[in-house]
C-alpha cells in the first residue's frame, strides 16, 4: 500500500504541476540510492561484530522500513521520469492551443456519444500541424467528431479542427473539434476482427425492444453508442451506469469462466493460467482499453501469474502491485476519474465489504448482510471521489445496485456468448435475446429508481464537498461495522452525531426543494437563468405568462428549477437549434407547452421531437426575422434567422435570437449560439440598449466586439457548467463584457439566477453567492432609447 500510495502521489503532484516531473524524478532516485546504501553499510557492519537474537530482530524491522522506503521512492521516480521523458511533446502540443491543424492519429478507445451530440474517443497522435507539413507529434488527443463509420479502435485516421490545450491533469493534452475525418488506415488484424464482433452484437441488439435493447452491448462490451441519453441519466442518477464500464467484474468472469472450462476439459495449471490470460487478452481487445479495464486485466494477469508461480495471492497486495505498475507506465490515470473509482470500488470489495457483512448479519442471515455490504461498500468508498467532480449524489444507489447487480453478470455472460456465436446468426439471435432480458430489467430498475423523489441530491463538486461526503461515509461505515476502530465506543459516538446532522440537513434540504420551494424564490422577478449544466435554459415571465428559452441537456435539473419557479406550463418554448445542450431534456416538456418558436430542422431526430409535441397539443412555429407577438403585458420579437437562409443552414450560427420587453420585463436579447459573423449581420436589427444580454454561446470566444459595443448591457448572463470541457467562458469574452460595462452572472458560479426590475433599477437574485453578484443586488438598467413597437400578431406575413 505504501508503494502504491506513494506512486499515486506523485503522479498526481506531476499530472498537476509539470515542472515538477524531473525534480521529483532526480530527487526520488537520489534519496532510493541513499537508502539502498545505508541497508548495505549497515548489513556490512552488522556481519563485521557479534549479534544476539535481540539484534538480529532490530537489524531485520531496520532493513525492512529502510527496504520500504527505498522501494516508495524509486517506484515514485520511475512514475516522475515517465512524465519527464512526455514533457517536451506535451509543451509542444500546448503551442497549438486554438488553432485549426490536421492530425494524424492512432484511435485508443471506444467512441461514445457527447452531450454535443459527437462522437468523442481518445486517440495517440503521430503528426499534427498545418495541412501542408504536418510535424511529428506525439501526445493523447481526445477528438470529437460527427458520427462516421470506421472509428474504430487501431484506425488511423487524419482528423481536421480547432485544438484546445487542455487543463492541467487532463490524461489528454489536446481537445480537437474535428470538422472533417478520413479514415487513413482502418482497423487491422485482431482489431478488425473485435470492431465487426462488437458492430455486429449492436446491430443485433438494437432489434429488440425497449426497454434493455440499447442497454445490452454496454453490458456485454462496453459499447454505449445505442444508449438513449435519457437511459443514460437514470443509470447515473440511479449509481448504475459504472455497470456499461467494463471492469474488474467482466475480467474476473471471463477469466474465471475460462479457467473453470479448461479444468473441465482436463487442462493442468499451467495450461489454464496460459489460455485464461490469453482470453483476457482478447476480451481487452474487444470491449477497448479504458483506465477501468487495463486496471483490472493487468490486476487479473498478475493473479494468473501468482498461480502460476504456485503462490496464489490475492487482495489489496495484488490491487497495490497493479496501481503502481499501471500508473509508472501513465501517470496521468492517476487523475481520471475511471480509474480511481475502478481502483477504489476494488479496495472497498476486499477491505470494506467484510466487516460490513459480519456487522449486518447482526440483524439479517449472512447471505442478505453479503449482498447489501458488497454496493454499500462500492458506495462509501467512491462517493467522496465522486463528489470531486459530479454536482449529484445517487440516494438511491445502493438499493439499486442490489436489484439490479445480480442481473449484471446473467447479462455480461451472455451477451459475451452471443458476440462469440456470431458466425452462427440463429444461436447468436437466441442468446442476444436470453442476454436481453436480464438488461431489460437493469434497464427499468434504473428508469424507476431514478424517478423516485430525491433520488439525487445536488452538491457543488470540489475538495470541501468530497470531504463531506467522505465523513459521511465513514460514519455510516463506522456505524454498520464491528471491527477494529469502529468498535470504539467514542467513535461511534461521534459517529451518530454526524449521522444526526446530516440527516437533519437533508430533511430540511428535502423539505425547501419540495414543499417550501416557493419560499426560497422571490416573487418579484421576470427573467430566470437555470442552472442545467452546459446548457442553455432561460425563463421569461410576465401577468403569470411563462416563456420557457431551451431546455438543457437533462431533465431533472430542468424540472427542479421549473418547480423551485412554482412553473407548470410553459405558454411559448423557444427552441433556438437542436444541438442537445439545448433540447437535450425538451421531450420531458411535451404535453405541457401551448406554442413552440423553433429553429431551423436539420436532421429527422429533430423533426421528430417537433412531432411530439405537435402530437401532444403544443402549436409549431418556425422562426424567422420579424415574427413578432407578446407574453403577457410583454412583447417579444425573433431578430434572427432569416427566413430560408442558406448562408446559415440548421446549427448554431441559425439559432433563433428573440428580445422581450415591457410588462415589468427588463428590455433583454438572447442570442442562443450565434458566432461573431451572424453577429455583425445582426446589428442592424439592433435598436438602442438592452438591460439584460444572454451571451452568445456560453461565453465562447467567437464574439463580435462591435455587437456587444453597442449593446451595452447591464446584466450579462453566461449559462455554463461547472469545470466544463470547452473553457467557458473564455477569458477574452468576460474582459469584452466587462469592457461593455456588464455585470457577469455565471449558472457555474452562482447557480440559478433571477433577475427584475424595482424602480427602474435591475435586481437581482443568485442561489450561490459570488464576487461578480451577491445574494440580492441592484445594478443600474441603462436608457432606453426610442424604438419600434412590436405589434400583437405572430407572423408580420
Amino acid at each position: 500500500m505504501p508503494v502504491a500510495g506513494g506512486v499515486w502521489a506523485i503522479s498526481l503532484l506531476c499530472a498537476f504541476l509539470p515542472g515538477a516531473a524531473w525534480w521529483g524524478a532526480v530527487g526520488g532516485g537520489l534519496l532510493g540510492a541513499a537508502a539502498l546504501g545505508a541497508l548495505v553499510h549497515a548489513h556490512l557492519r552488522a556481519d563485521a561484530r557479534r549479534r544476539t537474537d535481540d539484534d538480529l530482530r532490530s537489524f531485520d524491522a531496520a532493513r525492512a522500513r529502510g527496504g520500504l522506503f527505498a522501494i516508495v521512492v524509486l517506484a515514485a521516480a520511475a512514475a516522475a521520469m515517465t512524465a519527464g521523458f512526455a514533457m517536451p511533446q506535451r509543451t509542444a502540443a500546448a503551442e497549438l492551443d486554438g488553432r485549426v491543424i490536421d492530425v494524424y492519429a492512432e484511435i485508443s478507445s471506444s467512441s461514445a456519444a457527447g452531450s454535443d451530440g459527437r462522437l468523442w474517443f481518445d486517440a495517440q497522435t503521430s503528426h499534427a500541424g498545418i495541412a501542408s507539413r504536418p510535424e511529428p507529434l506525439t501526445v493523447p488527443i481526445r477528438i470529437g467528431v460527427e458520427r462516421v463509420p470506421g472509428l474504430d479502435l487501431g484506425s488511423v485516421i487524419r482528423v481536421t479542427g480547432q485544438v484546445m490545450v487542455t487543463d492541467p491533469g487532463e490524461r489528454a493534452a489536446l481537445v480537437m473539434f474535428a470538422t472533417e475525418v478520413e479514415i487513413v488506415t482502418p482497423a487491422q488484424g485482431v482489431f478488425a476482427v473485435a470492431a465487426q464482433v462488437r458492430e455486429d452484437f449492436v446491430e443485433r441488439a438494437v432489434r429488440l425492444p425497449e426497454p434493455g435493447a440499447g442497454l445490452l452491448p454496454g453490458l456485454a462490451v462496453g459499447d454505449t453508442r445505442a444508449v438513449t441519453q435519457e437511459l443514460d441519466d437514470s443509470m447515473l442518477a440511479s449509481g448504475l451506469s459504472h455497470l456499461t464500464a467494463v471492469s474488474g467484474a467482466n475480467c474476473a468472469i471471463v477469466v474465471g469462466a475460462v479457467f473453470w472450462l479448461v479444468a473441465l476439459c482436463g487442462g493442468g495449471r499451467t495450461l489454464r493460467v496460459v489460455i485464461a490470460l490469453t482470453a483476457l487478452a482478447a476480451f481487452v481487445v474487444l470491449v477497448t482499453p479504458e483506465p477501468s479495464v487495463i486496471r483490472a486485466a493487468v490486476m487479473a494477469a498478475i493473479a494468473m501469474l501468482t498461480v502460476l508461480c504456485g503462490r496464489p495471492s490475492a487482495g489489496v497486495g495484488v490491487l497495490c502491485l497493479a496501481v503502481a505498475g499501471i500508473l509508472i507506465a501513465d501517470p496521468w490515470l492517476s487523475a481520471t476519474p475511471g480509474f480511481a473509482l475502478s481502483a477504489a470500488a476494488t479496495a472497498a470489495l476486499i477491505v470494506l465489504a467484510p466487516p460490513l457483512a459480519r456487522g449486518l448479519a447482526r440483524w439479517m442471515p449472512h447471505p442478505l448482510a453479503l449482498a447489501i455490504a458488497i454496493p454499500l461498500a462500492a458506495q462509501l468508498v467512491c462517493g467522496p471521489i465522486i463528489a470531486l467532480f459530479s454536482e449529484q449524489q445517487s440516494i438511491v444507489a445502493i438499493v439499486a445496485n442490489m436489484i439490479a447487480g445480480p442481473a449484471a453478470p446473467i447479462a455480461t455472460v451472455i451477451g459475451l456468448l452471443a458476440c462469440l456465436a456470431a458466425p452462427i446468426p440463429p444461436l447468436a439471435d437466441l442468446l442476444a435475446a436470453c442476454a436481453w432480458l436480464p438488461a431489460a430489467w437493469i434497464s427499468a430498475t434504473a428508469t424507476v429508481s431514478a424517478g423516485l423523489p430525491g433520488a439525487q441530491l445536488a452538491v457543488i463538486p470540489g475538495i470541501a464537498a468530497a470531504l463531506l461526503v467522505a465523513v459521511v461515509s465513514a460514519s455510516i461505515g463506522v456505524l454498520l461495522s464491528v471491527d477494529g476502530i469502529a468498535a470504539r465506543r467514542g467513535v461511534r459516538g461521534v459517529s451518530v452525531v454526524v449521522l444526526v446532522v446530516a440527516v437533519a440537513l437533508l430533511g430540511a434540504r428535502m423539505l425547501l426543494a419540495g414543499p417550501l420551494v416557493g419560499t426560497t424564490v422571490p416573487e418579484a422577478w421576470s427573467i430566470a437563468a437555470c442552472d442545467v449544466g452546459q446548457g442553455d435554459a432561460l425563463v421569461v415571465r410576465s401577468q403569470q405568462r411563462v416563456a420557457l428559452i431551451d431546455t438543457g441537456m437533462e431533465a431533472e435539473p430542468l424540472s427542479t428549477c421549473l418547480s423551485a419557479l412554482g412553473i407548470g406550463r410553459i405558454d411559448l418554448l423557444v427552441l433556438t437549434h437542436f444541438d442537445a445542450d439545448h433540447v437535450g431534456a425538451a421531450a420531458s416538456m411535451v404535453g405541457r407547452v401551448g406554442t413552440v418558436l423553433h429553429g431551423p430542422v436539420g436532421s429527422p431526430e429533430d423533426s421528430r421531437l417537433l412531432s411530439e409535441f405537435e402530437e401532444g397539443g403544443a402549436a409549431l412555429i418556425d422562426a424567422s426575422t420579424g415574427m413578432h407577438g407578446t407574453l403577457g403585458e410583454a412583447s417579444w420579437k425573433v431578430l434572427w434567422p432569416r427566413k430560408d437562409s442558406a448562408a446559415f443552414p440548421a446549427g448554431n450560427d441559425a439559432s433563433v435570437v428573440l428580445e422581450f420587453d415591457g410588462g415589468d420585463v427588463p428590455r433583454s436579447l438572447f442570442l442562443g449560439d450565434l458566432s461573431a459573423t451572424p453577429q455583425r449581420m445582426l446589428r442592424d436589427q439592433l435598436r438602442g440598449t438592452y438591460a439584460v444580454v444572454k451571451v452568445a454561446h456560453h461565453g465562447s470566444a467567437d464574439q463580435d466586439t462591435g455587437m456587444y459595443d453597442l449593446l451595452r448591457p447591464a446584466a450579462a448572463i453566461f449559462s455554463v457548467g461547472v469545470d466544463n470541457d470547452y473553457g467557458h467562458p473564455r477569458a477574452e469574452t468576460l474582459a469584452l463584457l466587462e469592457a461593455a460595462g456588464a455585470v457577469a452572472l455565471r449558472t457555474d458560479q452562482q447557480g440559478r439566477i433571477l433577475i427584475g426590475t424595482d424602480a427602474g433599477e435591475l435586481v437581482l437574485w443568485t442561489e450561490r453567492a459570488d464576487e461578480a453578484a451577491g445574494a440580492d443586488e441592484t445594478v443600474e438598467e441603462p436608457g432606453e432609447e426610442p424604438g419600434e413597437e412590436p405589434g400583437d400578431v405572430d407572423d408580420p406575413q
